[in-house]
């Protein structure tokens, strides 16, 4: 009624249109009332009661090995409205369900093909602490006697331990026993003042110790100490008495990769 008269048409127009949709509202919710009243008449209360079970019983539903991929397919249509993917630092699922409502997932990015082959972070921590007492040849047969696997399933062999000990920068057994003051061949030789080849031979006889370093089964040596054994002609090797030398505690060495 407030309108300008000059703009009198106009506002007859739009409030006709105006009426005319509050007409079809009107009828639209009274249309909505009687379906509902008809929907109540169709199912019975044991059907409504077993409709709204469904609710619960869906996780047994969809678990059951009965339900085929085709139903499980339906029943996400008759849930999910749509889904929004956004790929960062990690996977986030944006999900709107049918009746409205929203919910947000996060989840870690999936491993790339490499990271899935990779042994695992507690079997390198293993092979580091073995690596203070055997060799790579020993270091797998005690990984295998255990059932342990790596990465892609398969048994472990020396080959493997020892890259490994290079791919993880793991420190290696030669320089750990060099670290616990183990003596090389050369070393030891010109301590007892004997050829190198005498110093495997006394070794064999328990004379000295050593410890193996490779597969090779080449040695460091452990220090005589203040008597050591010296040559004795005459006396056959077997007829020595071993030197009694405090072993040291290799397996104390604790080295960092």
């Amino acid at each position: 009624m407030r309108v300008d008269p000059d703009n009198r048409l106009v506002a007859d127009s739009l409030e006709a249109e105006w009426n005319s949709k509050l007409r079809n509202l009107s009828e639209a919710q009274q249309e909505r009332e009687r379906q509902r009243e008809q929907d109540r008449k169709v199912l019975s209360e044991p059907q409504r009661a077993a409709i709204l079970a469904l609710a619960t019983d869906f996780p047994a539903l969809w678990r059951d090995p009965k339900t085929p991929d085709r139903e499980r397919k339906r029943m996400i249509r008759l849930l999910l409205e749509d889904i929004t993917l956004l790929r960062g630092e990690q996977i986030t699922l944006h999900i709107r369900f049918k009746g409205g409502a929203t919910k947000t997932l996060t989840l870690p990015l999936p491993l790339n093909s490499w990271q899935l082959r990779q042994t695992s972070p507690a079997v390198i921590k293993e092979i580091d602490q073995l690596l203070d007492q055997y060799t790579y040849p020993q270091i797998a047969a005690l990984l295998n006697k255990r059932g342990l696997r790596s990465g892609v399933g398969k048994a472990f062999t020396s080959r493997f331990i020892a890259r490994i000990q290079r791919c993880y920068s793991l420190t290696p057994r030669y320089d750990r026993l060099r670290k616990a003051g183990m003596l090389t061949v050369v070393e030891m030789a010109a301590l007892l003042g004997i050829s190198r080849q005498r110093v495997t031979i006394w070794k064999r006889h328990g004379l000295i110790h050593g410890h193996a370093y490779n597969d090779k089964n080449d040695c460091l040596y452990e220090p005589p100490g203040e008597n050591p054994p010296r040559k004795a002609q005459g006396i056959k090797l077997s007829e020595r008495a071993p030197t009694k030398v405090v072993p040291q505690r290799i397996e104390e060495v604790q080295c960092e990769a």
